[in-house]
């Protein structure tokens, strides 16, 4: 045990060391943190979607009606005609034949790779793609390839240095440190091409881009013909929890039969399917909270260009700013704090050494005053303008 708290002291040392934090309010865009009222940049409920009275009201009637446990995993007695009615509402939302819900994410990611592919087969993923992702990869039997960041010449080099079994191509949608876009035009291309697979995470994009909230997919024009694999998380746009992968019939019977953490874990609490059926509703009807983000985006990276704040190329709700080292991070972030500002400060390994940095998201609920409050903090910490 003395190693584990040398190794821990190590990471504090180095600025490395994470803490847990304790909200005492519903999530929105003012929150109480450690017992103190601040305004939160911070949070992936880009829609405002978390605390929506009706979603609350869905939750609570739903609960009343089934209970709070599922009691099973889907495959036993744990699927509920909630779970199925939330299903084939995402695969219209999504225009595919069938969609199959997960836990999270992260077990969506791990359970589409681990199914899919086998020994002998390849798995080609995008170097910053999310860390689901990239331990799926790790977790396969297939042999997996990483290429330079949204670089199709660098993915079209290592699909003709490769050969043998099935090609998968995966990444993100939306990559979720940087707030950029994967060229999917250009990877749908390539995976005509060699044949492979295309699987995209598509958790920061649902809700957000695109026209009636579709997604990536939706703002490149693309279909289930371009991209046979989609996940999807409820837990972000959405406002919910868990996720979802969508295909074909072919692909999801697939998954049913061989996605280990899809089979052997217990479904979700039906009252949550109910919940999400709303915010689903909501997030197509109420274009006017995608509208908002896009305009709050814009008047921050305006406001932030005239001060000087080291910005990335993202015209998303998330706007990270470069701080270098992950110490310089830490300690931006709690100047923040000082101020009655949160924003999470991000280090490595979630980034690269080198590239700690403030990651701040913006939510629709987020007024013009709060991101005017934020705009002013930022302006004063030390060493921030170029």
């Amino acid at each position: 045990m003395n190693r584990l708290t040398q190794a821990l002291q190590a990471r504090r040392n180095q600025g490395l060391y994470r803490s847990r934090r304790v909200v005492s309010t519903p999530q929105q865009a003012e929150l109480v943190v450690d017992g103190k009222r601040v305004i939160a940049f911070c949070s992936n409920d880009y829609l405002g979607l978390a605390s929506h009275p009706e979603v609350v009201e869905a939750l609570r009637q739903g609960a009343e009606k089934y209970g709070v446990g599922s009691g099973a995993a889907h495959l036993i007695t744990g699927h509920n005609r909630s779970h199925h009615r939330l299903e084939e509402a995402l695969a219209e939302f999504t225009a595919r034949p069938r969609a199959l819900l997960f836990s999270t994410g992260y077990m969506a990611n791990l359970g589409v790779i681990g199914a899919l592919l086998k020994t002998g087969d390849r798995l080609f993923e995008d170097r910053l793609n999310h860390a689901s992702l990239v331990d799926a990869g790790q977790l396969t039997r297939a042999k997996m390839v990483r290429y330079q960041h949204r670089d199709p010449q660098s993915l079209e080099l290592q699909l003709a240095r490769s050969d043998g079994g099935q090609a998968l191509i995966a990444t993100d949608g939306v990559f979720s440190m940087d707030g950029d876009l994967a060229p999917l035009p250009e990877l749908v291309e390539l995976a005509r091409k060699h044949r492979a697979w295309l699987m995209v995470d598509d958790a920061h994009g649902l809700g957000v881009l695109g026209p009636d909230g579709g997604g990536i997919l939706s703002h490149y024009g693309l279909g289930v013909d371009d991209v046979e694999i989609l996940m999807g998380t409820l837990g972000k746009g959405f406002g919910t929890y868990g996720a979802f992968v969508a295909g074909s019939e072919g692909l999801i019977e697939t998954l049913i039969q061989q996605a280990r953490s899809y089979i052997y874990t217990t479904a979700p609490p039906a009252a949550l399917a109910e919940a999400t059926l709303v915010s689903l509703r909501l997030a197509r009807r109420e274009s006017w909270r995608r509208e908002r983000l896009n305009s709050l985006v814009e008047r921050f990276r305006h406001a932030a260009g005239q001060i000087g704040l080291p910005l990335t190329e993202s015209a998303t709700p998330i706007q990270p700013i470069l701080a270098g080292s992950a110490r310089q991070a830490v300690a931006w972030s709690m100047k923040l704090e000082e101020q009655g500002v949160l924003v999470s400060a991000i280090r490595p390994p979630t980034v690269a050494e080198g590239s700690a940095r403030l990651r701040i998201t913006f939510s629709a609920n987020h007024t013009d005053t709060q991101l005017e409050r934020l705009l002013d903090a930022l302006a004063k910490l030390p060493q921030a303008v170029a």
